[in-house]
């Protein structure tokens, strides 16, 4: 992987373009000068640029006490681009840290949007914003992603026979079925006929104990990722999969430039991250959804739609398994590192958070793991294994858009009607 550059990079790569300089560099002052070209790479150096101005949009919005739902759709729109950009960062950095240390930044930023909204809503004790989120993450990307870049790959390459090197997949599916054996044991509490105090604690600590085993099991599998088998998950690169106008030879920023932007960027997200934990269940009331359908379906469409774009990119291109790298790979790095992250800080903030999705939610996770198990069992695709898993996430986002639990309020009423 050279300079640390994985798949989720290469992905994200594919959305950039390479700013016109020209302008800048008729300035004669030499500080000037270099901070204005970082400002044209970081701000201007991506596709998706446009969608910066939703940022001073919803600051504003939120500082002039406009509807929440404005707020909250414009902080979605805004933490677009700036996820992108943070994959960008990271290479960045990358070209000066060598590529070990640039493989373990990008295993820890990879996903710093989910990580940081998780982090707020455990700050407002809305546990159930950050497991359904997380839940939509690891759907997203197994159903939503993988079957998009499948279908639209086995689409544009319907006459050549699409392969892809099933070990990395293998590797990765074996890790979220730990990760599904750790949230059906909390589940399963709920039947063990005790009593609902014992069930409670039993299930906390029971989760709390996978969590730590699944920090073991994600460090090792970063060692078996980043030294002992480096080779199954290196990008594999040729002069036709990035665009002629972007190269990435040399970096276009200096070390201490990308350390800044990066972490100039992460508190823009953590920001925007905090309206949108704010205003989630405004939202969901003037928009008639419920929390869970926002949640699991929105939020991580939205929030990761550039890394997504990229691998539905590169399966035109017939480089799957540069797609396989984005979509396995956030669903593991999700499943493994997020999830008992953040349990794990739920603790120590004192709030008691479980692995306990309920039966329906557990299901969901459960049904999408074995179906993109049985998907890429073979090492081969075509359309008809992208469409499929798109119905899938189709149906399961249908389920959650009718589940609508009923409110305090509603629940009291009928209690006094009865």
């Amino acid at each position: 992987m050279r300079h640390g550059r994985t798949a989720h990079n290469m992905s994200s790569s594919s959305l950039r373009k390479k700013s016109d300089l020209s302008l800048v560099n008729r300035v004669r002052v030499g500080f000037l000068r270099s901070f204005l070209a970082n400002l044209q790479e970081v701000l201007l150096g991506t596709k998706l640029s446009v969608l910066f101005l939703a940022i001073p949009f919803a600051i504003v919005a939120h500082y002039c006490h406009f509807a929440n739902p404005w707020v909250f759709a414009l902080s979605l729109i805004g933490i677009t681009p700036l996820a992108e950009r943070v994959s960008f960062l990271t290479e960045q950095i990358a070209f000066y840290t060598g590529p070990t240390v640039g493989g373990l930044l990008n295993a820890t930023c990879g996903n710093a949007t989910e990580m940081i909204i998780a982090i707020l809503a455990l700050t407002k004790r809305k546990v159930s914003v950050v497991k359904y989120s997380l839940l939509g993450s690891i759907l997203s990307n197994l159903l939503l992603v993988l079957g998009s870049s499948l279908f639209c790959g086995g689409i544009a390459n319907i006459s050549k026979q699409q392969r892809f090197d099933r070990r990395q997949a293998d590797v990765n599916s074996l890790l979220l079925f730990l990760g599904l054996l750790c949230h059906v044991l909390p589940l399963m509490f709920k039947f063990t006929g005790k009593s609902a105090e014992i069930t409670e604690v039993g299930t906390l600590q029971l989760s709390r104990a996978s969590c730590i085993i699944m920090l073991i099991a994600y460090v090792a599998y970063l060692i078996f990722q980043l030294w002992t088998h480096r080779q199954l998950f290196e990008a594999q690169e040729d002069d036709n999969v990035l665009d002629d106008d972007v190269s990435d030879d040399t970096p276009v920023l200096g070390f201490w430039s990308g350390f800044v932007w990066l972490v100039l960027m992460t508190g823009i997200i953590a920001v925007l991250s905090e309206y949108v934990v704010a205003t989630i269940e405004d939202a969901s009331n003037s928009w008639g959804l419920s929390v869970k359908f926002i949640s699991v379906i929105l939020l991580p469409i939205v929030g990761n739609a550039a890394e997504h774009a990229g691998a539905v990119i590169f399966a035109f291109k017939n480089k799957l398994d540069i797609s396989l790298g984005v979509a396995l790979g956030s669903a593991t790095q999700i499943a493994m590192f997020v999830v008992p992250v953040t349990v794990i800080v739920s603790w120590i903030m004192g709030v008691n958070m479980d692995l306990d999705l309920n039966i329906l939610e557990t299901s969901t996770l459960a049904i999408s793991i074995l179906v993109t198990a049985f998907t890429l069992q073979d090492g081969t695709s075509h359309y008809m294994k992208g469409l499929v898993l798109l119905l899938c996430y189709a149906v399961i986002g249908a389920c959650f858009f009718v589940f609508k639990t009923p409110s305090i309020s509603k629940f009291f009423i009928v209690l006094k009607a009865k």
